[in-house]
């Protein structure tokens, strides 16, 4: 006979968006199970705005911590939920968990991931930025004694599970293999794109995702990205990188080791596979979500992708080498230029062509960067992009 199941805190901060949902999802489903080892208990919710589905969330949940960043709603908050903490921040949530989900957008997320990392405990980390802008801020703070990060993120999970296959990763990874679906434009050439519209960009054949996230796959912009979190994340060189295209994404990534031996993450996709993975780290949630029915797959095809078309690639690429201020630089350009493409106001084939030259006046910062650094370099990557698009 079981005995009763230990208890993880959670706490997500950006509960109202697709990766708080779903991982609401997860602990829904594994708390329902009879014979369960575990009880996932959510203890504490943050939203940027989305007061209703907070207050949903908070009750169904019985939370006893909860925070919005728009302040002009808190007192209608309280209202609503009373007897429950509302905390001044999001970054106050990680005091009251063992594993706090960033889910935050943007730079709001930062400070997420600090407090975490800060206080000692497990970051499910799905805020992009702090690793791919952040980064050099982020790094000293990991070696914080019981401080982790499991990447919410399909590659990056990936990633991380193929790497338990080795005890000697800085001696036995010859290379990392992310995995990309190629977009909606895959096959297609610079000329084929100069006329598509923003409906087509916004047309992904596997995933959904927001539209700017969107975009980004159709340049590949968003795969480069992931190249450098994985460098961050994993300590791996650039040149030990490589990006492939997957059109079926069902490989996430891939590890080559030094005696030629490849491990493959394979599953659907599936965004509360990866969420279960980091809420359960170093276990497995028994819910399997993503699983595969093998008899229905037919094929899983590969190819190089096309760096002269999807020039954004080659830009983080790049970004990354220079390390520094220059990824949140690059980051904060594209961001622009992508919004001027959704709202009509230029050409596909122009996002990297203005991302490039914004990236061409970056100016290195040196020495050790501090989190000031990266939200001025942000600004000024924001900037640079305005100033190209209106002269």
């Amino acid at each position: 006979m079981m005995g009763s199941p230990s208890t993880v805190r959670v706490a997500i901060a950006g509960s109202s968006g697709s990766i708080g949902g779903q991982t609401l999802d997860v602990v829904r489903a594994e708390n329902a199970r009879p014979e369960r080892d575990v009880e996932y208990v959510v203890t504490a919710l943050g939203v940027g705005s989305s007061v209703d589905t907070l207050v949903a969330q908070a009750r169904e949940f019985r939370v006893g911590v909860v925070a919005v960043a728009d302040t002009a709603r808190v007192a209608e908050v309280r209202e609503a939920l009373p007897g429950v903490r509302v905390e001044a921040t999001m970054s106050d949530l990680v005091a009251h968990a063992d594993v706090v989900v960033n889910a935050v957008v943007g730079f709001a997320g930062l400070d997420v991931t600090l407090a975490t990392l800060a206080a000692g405990k497990r970051l499910a980390l799905a805020n992009k930025e702090s690793l791919i802008a952040a980064g050099p801020v982020v790094r000293p703070l990991r070696s914080t004694p019981g401080a982790e990060i499991i990447p919410v993120d399909s590659e990056h999970c990936a990633i991380h599970q193929c790497l338990r296959s080795t005890v000697r990763p800085g001696v036995e990874v010859s290379r990392v293999v992310l995995t990309a679906s190629g977009g909606p434009f895959r096959g297609r050439t610079t000329d084929d794109l100069r006329s598509v519209t923003v409906d087509q960009a916004l047309a992904h054949p596997t995933w959904s995702m927001g539209p700017k996230i969107t975009i980004d796959s159709s340049t590949l912009m968003n795969k480069g990205l992931e190249v450098i979190e994985a460098h961050e994340l994993f300590g791996i060189p650039y040149d030990h990188i490589d990006v492939v295209v997957h059109p079926q994404s069902i490989i996430h990534s891939m590890v080559e080791f030094s005696d030629g031996s490849t491990m493959a993450q394979l599953s659907l996709a599936d965004m509360r596979l990866p969420i279960g993975y980091a809420l359960a780290h170093p276990h497995r949630i028994a819910s399997p979500f993503g699983r595969i029915d093998w008899k229905n797959l037919q094929r899983l095809d590969f190819a190089s992708p096309d760096r002269n078309t999807f020039r954004c690639l080659d830009l983080a690429y790049e970004a990354g080498r220079i390390g520094g201020t220059a990824p949140a630089f690059m980051s904060a350009a594209n961001e622009v230029v992508v919004d001027r493409f959704l709202d009509g106001g230029l050409r596909w084939t122009q996002i990297a062509e203005i991302v490039e030259e914004s990236l061409q006046r970056h100016q290195s910062l040196s020495g050790p960067l501090e989190a000031a650094d990266i939200i001025e370099a942000d600004r000024r990557g924001r900037e640079t992009a305005r100033s190209i698009l209106s002269p």
